[in-house]
């Protein structure tokens, strides 16, 4: 019986389109077979986020797109242009 697990890949692109470039990314693999951490690479995992869907990454989520309210250009908060990704990938199956 398969075993499936979820993989969440977080991208945060440069603009609201889903073709811009990815300038920030999250990796987490509740499979268990690799272990990511924040900057543990210099390279995103894909260019952009149509490449993840591309690939087989399913979207879950893109961001709000608030309108900036005057006064408020200086703020520190979230990145603005988030994605959310997710694949299942079936533990038991043989790695090859």
């Amino acid at each position: 019986m398969a075993r499936w697990r979820q993989q969440v890949l977080i991208l945060y692109l440069s603009n609201s389109c889903l073709d811009s470039r990815v300038v920030s990314w999250a990796v987490y693999d509740g499979t268990g077979r690799e272990a990511h951490m924040p900057g543990d690479s210099d390279q995103p995992p894909y260019e952009t986020g149509l490449a993840a869907l591309k690939d087989g990454w399913r979207l879950l989520q893109l961001s709000q797109l608030l309108p900036a309210s005057a006064g408020q250009e200086f703020v520190v908060s979230y990145q603005r242009y988030e994605c959310v990704f997710e694949k299942l990938e079936d533990t038991d199956a043989r790695q090859v």
